[in-house]
């Protein structure tokens, strides 16, 4: 029986890299996706993953391309399917944050462009091309069920009005998530929405500070900084089948931040 085959936008570093080698542990051949290619540089980036991937037996095939473009959108689709066929499980990582944190009343429209362009449409529209050649491989009967998984944020649902863009970007993400979940679940392909919190990467390295203080000050139930790992078991945990009646789900990976309190 063949591997089943999954493909991670933005797999190049922190939650996509996480994501990658957990599902690699379990026997995923994978399809990793980054905005560029570098060969040469092996010690990080998208050839640093594929080596790690490739050390638990498996298949990496490294693509170049924007999601937010419509040209390489569909470029990374063809190549996709090209490498192996079908494709059992997509994962929408890729995403961008705030080249600089404004208040809402000062948030530009560059800026907002920008974050919808690359964190929602580009996931959506490669969610829709995707998603129908899944039904196809559906009608042909296939080696195992397909299911698509999109990696949202905390601020899916929580305001912070100094990056009120992020916010509507993912938010608008967890209601694609949700729409797909509808409109799939008749050929059996399950959809989820995976909600990191304050996760350990680039991305949040320059808040650490003020993140360390709120951690410790009880933000979270449990007190640590989560990491990419702690994302890839969760997605690893979907991908295996082990909520196979839960599509549509929302799974917070987030240390209980969301857990009313008095």
């Amino acid at each position: 029986m063949r591997n089943p085959v999954a493909m991670i936008t933005g797999a190049s570093r922190g939650i996509g890299r996480g994501i990658a080698l957990e599902l690699a542990r379990h026997g995923y051949d994978i399809i990793g996706t980054a905005t560029r290619l570098t060969p040469q540089d092996t010690e990080k980036g998208l050839f640093e993953v594929k080596a790690r991937v490739e050390e638990c037996g498996v298949r990496f095939v490294p693509l170049a391309g924007d999601i937010g473009e419509t040209a390489d959108r569909n470029r990374l689709v063809e190549e996709a399917f090209a490498a192996f066929g079908y494709i059992d499980l997509l994962v929408n990582n890729a995403g961008v944050g705030l080249l600089q944190r404004l208040d809402i009343l000062e948030t530009t429209e560059e800026s907002f462009d920008r974050l919808i362009r690359i964190n929602l449409k580009g996931p959506f529209f490669l969610t829709q091309a995707i998603a129908n050649r899944m039904i196809a491989q559906v009608k042909e009967g296939t080696d195992y069920v397909p299911s698509i998984v999109f990696i949202t944020s905390i601020s899916s649902n929580t305001a912070s009005p100094n990056r009120a863009e992020y916010c509507v970007s993912k938010a608008g993400l967890s209601m694609t998530a949700q729409n797909f979940a509808v409109r799939l679940a008749e050929f059996g392909i399950n959809v989820y929405d995976v909600r990191p919190g304050i996760i350990a990467t680039d991305m949040t390295a320059p808040v650490t500070e003020k993140y360390d203080r709120l951690i410790a000050e009880g933000l979270l139930l449990q007190k640590r900084w989560g990491t990419p790992e702690d994302v890839g078991k969760a997605v690893a945990g979907l991908a295996k089948g082990y909520f196979q009646y839960s599509t549509g789900a929302v799974i917070e990976v987030g240390g209980g931040f969301s857990v009313l309190r008095l």
